[in-house]
């Protein structure tokens, strides 16, 4: 004797089946995306969740739970299953009960970093495991409960598609297996569904045998499955034209604008598409260096500028292990070319530099931060000076006047022995280490002590720099170091296990990386020495029109130096960055020079300031500077990924709950009147001699598809209203159900009314 199992599902197993892989479809797109710390493993878990999510809904749907019940047993599911699957992932091997232990721990660390000690970026990433894994659980809840208990695949095939699509939107990963199979799991989903619907009415009509027009419907719709699902495969292997691709224009520094914000709370990692290069006061060192080859910028220069020049954006003093920042900064309003910096740490004078004037047009004009070589000596429009310290060192320019073309001035170093006063390598050795007492507090802050692998390469550029070395010289070791052979320039190092150290501690253990690795460790091994060292951020040398007078440069421009503090000359630039990329200028060695006082020069800032040198142990080892505070903010980078994710998923949200209509008992009245004030704000509104009958005819000649709906909700009204009837269940029932399906099929009436129209 054959006995059905309690909760299989009228729907059949099949529709389950379905269920599930359009749940895993989603699973396996994030998964591959590698969003957290770009490293695959991390995020395997999301199946098993998405599966445990669908299991929660459907046994829900089944044994007859109401909806919020439902969602509130299954969330206390998950609550309690996620933390244990993201235990696993920390700390492979342990039980269930120490795994949940173990995210408990790193979520409370996550929270101490970012929200107690103010922290921009945590080492932690539980927290982004842990949130990544319940948003697919919960998507998976509502997918399986919409399907079964509410009978309506559309819309968790709509929520689950969301995501989708956001996901490969924003990845630069081939996922078009992943659409496929939603495709065909959705599809075959709706027939399925389509079926039942059919089977249904002919027993409820008894028509015939209901399984005849069932097998039809499936092989006519297996037969359209895949000739759609074939044809698009060809059309996106063949179609080079790209429709859309103007929607996005002038999107990119909107999201970046909308999303840095949130990015300490994001997670760093993913191949996220580049929506163009932006930077803030942070920069977060992630697993892969993303940009592209648009324009960023036009500058038009004089003849007589300079080749090869550095374009600062910003500068950063606080290095937090993986992200640098900037500490608390104080805005100074400038007129319309009145001198930047004057009374600043970082005011110059013209002696020894170049004055050069040249017209930065920003491709997006939205762009308020000003490019600048060297020093920034004034600007053509009314600008704020962000600085820090209680002297004022130099960490951005923001111009106030919006949008459009400004002009700058700025003061480029002069190279050589011609100028009493030019910049040469004999000059930077005897300036001396006499520093203020602002630059030592600023720029010799580091998060912590030196890792085995970064003093290896510490040790190494000492044993280069020679006996006896100046400030100068070790910066000269420090960049022909990294430069070497020994290191290898790489933009994607998502495959190293950097976890728990800093991002100097992974570059000098792995020696691979880009120019934020490379830039990042010469400036905190410098640090390290007692060296004064900022981070720079900004773009390489552009293409330069010697015909035009005119430089581009593009995205892919992109860069990250180290500035070192030389006293009676401010700011040198070095970029230690290797693989062909640098592009500075040697200094030139010039006439040997006798060491000198700066205190006594002249020189800015340079006033009783306390000593600082190359310091060693009585083992030789160097002692490192002064630690200094942490700090916070964050870029771009997979944030954009997630915003854009959750704008497009707040939208499906809204459409879904249009789509399901309003909430309560539904009346005649009340499902007539939502119609005609939905029409009529659509331009069709019920004329004053039509009836009830005349006007759902009128709307149902307009939109034939919609006229058995009109006439159910119709006659409904007409009954009650001037028949004073009284309907049951089921007839309130099927006016829910027209009310439900008038209010998407109105919306045409919004088109129709266009092309009427003259």
């Amino acid at each position: 004797m054959n006995r059905r199992v309690p909760l299989a599902p009228a729907e059949g197993w099949l529709s389950l089946g379905l269920v599930l892989l359009l749940c895993l479809t989603m699973a396996w797109a994030i998964d591959d995306a590698r969003w957290v710390l770009g490293r695959d493993p991390y995020t395997d878990f999301l199946a098993i969740a998405v599966v445990g999510g669908v299991v929660a809904g459907f046994i829900g749907a089944k044994v007859g739970w109401s909806r919020w019940l439902t969602h509130v047993i299954g969330s206390a599911f998950g609550a309690l299953a996620v933390p244990i699957l993201v235990g696993a992932v920390l700390e492979p091997g342990v039980s269930p009960m120490a795994g949940f232990v173990a995210t408990a721990e790193s979520v409370s660390a996550a929270v101490t970093d970012l929200g107690i000690r103010k922290l921009t970026m945590t080492t932690e990433y539980g927290h982004f495991l842990l949130v990544i894994g319940l948003f697919a659980w919960a998507t998976a809840l509502f997918a399986a409960y919409a399907t079964f208990g509410h009978r309506r695949p559309l819309s968790a095939i709509v929520v689950v598609g969301i995501v989708l699509i956001a996901n490969m939107s924003v990845t630069t990963h081939d996922q078009l297996f992943h659409l496929v199979a939603f495709s065909l799991a959705a599809l075959f989903l709706l027939i399925r569904y389509h079926v039942l619907d059919e089977e249904s009415e002919w027993l409820r009509r008894r028509i015939g045998d209901p399984s005849s027009i069932s097998a039809v419907y499936l092989r006519g719709g297996t037969a359209f499955i895949a000739v759609a699902v074939i044809g698009s495969l060809v059309l996106t292997e063949t179609a080079s034209s790209a429709p859309l691709s103007g929607a996005w224009r002038g999107v990119g520094d909107s999201l970046i604008d909308l999303s840095r914000g949130l990015q300490r709370y994001l997670p760093t990692g993913g191949s996220n598409r580049s929506l163009g290069v932006s930077f803030g006061s942070s920069a977060t060192i992630s697993g892969v260096w993303t940009s592209d080859p648009t324009l960023a910028a036009t500058i038009e220069l004089p003849a007589s500028a300079p080749k090869d020049l550095y374009w600062r954006a910003w500068t950063y003093d606080r290095f937090e292990g993986t992200t640098w920042s900037t500490s608390t900064t104080k805005k100074i309003a400038r007129a319309t070319d009145t001198p930047l910096l004057a009374d600043t740490g970082d005011a110059v004078t013209e002696a020894g530099r170049l004055p050069v004037t040249f017209t930065v047009s920003p491709a997006d004009f939205r762009d308020p931060t000003v490019l600048s070589p060297a020093t920034p000596q004034t600007v053509g429009e009314p600008v704020e000076v962000a600085v820090v310290g209680e002297a004022g060192y130099l960490t951005t320019i923001d111009r106030a006047q919006g949008p459009g073309s400004y002009t700058v001035t700025a003061l480029i170093p002069r190279y050589g022995d011609a100028d009493p006063n030019g910049l040469t390598e004999n000059r930077l050795r005897v300036a001396g280490e006499t520093y203020p007492a602002d630059i030592l507090e600023l720029y010799l802050q580091q998060p912590e002590p030196l890792g085995e692998a970064s003093r290896q390469v510490l040790a190494d550029i000492l044993a280069r720099a020679g006996d006896d070395p100046t400030p100068y010289d070790v910066a000269q070791a420090a960049v022909a170091e990294l430069k070497s052979s020994r290191f290898r320039y790489v933009v994607d190092v998502r495959d190293l296990d950097c976890e728990g150290i800093t991002r100097v501690e992974c570059f000098a253990r792995f020696k691979r990386g880009y120019c934020q690795y490379y830039a990042s460790t010469m400036a905190i091994l410098l640090r390290e020495l007692g060296i004064p060292t900022r981070l720079a951020q900004g773009f390489l040398p552009g293409v330069r029109y010697a015909s035009s007078g005119t430089e581009q440069l593009f995205n892919s421009n992109a860069h990250a130096w180290v500035e070192v503090y030389f006293p009676g000359f401010g700011w040198v630039a070095f970029d230690p960055t290797g693989g062909s990329v640098s592009r500075l200028a040697p200094i030139p060695s010039g006439r040997p020079e006798a060491s000198k006082d700066p205190a006594a020069s002249g020189a800015p800032g340079s006033s009783g300031a306390p000593q600082a040198s190359l310091r060693r142990d009585e083992r030789g080892e160097p002692v490192g500077g002064a630690a200094g505070p942490i700090g916070r903010d964050g870029p771009s980078g997979p944030l954009i990924a997630v915003t854009v994710l959750l704008l497009v998923l707040v939208l499906g949200l809204a459409f879904i709950a249009w789509q399901r209509g309003p909430r309560g008992a539904t009346t005649p009245d009340g499902a007539y009147g939502s119609v005609t004030r939905l029409a009529s704000r659509l331009g069709f509104a019920p004329r004053p001699h039509q009836t009830v009958y005349e006007y759902a005819g009128t709307l149902g000649d307009v939109l034939p598809a919609s006229r058995p709906h009109l006439e159910t909700v119709a006659r409904a009204k007409v009954e009650v209203a001037y028949g004073r009837g009284r309907l049951g269940d089921d007839r309130l029932e099927a006016i829910r159900q027209a009310h439900r399906r008038l209010r998407i099929s109105l919306l045409r009436l919004a088109l129709i009314r266009r092309r009427r129209g003259p």
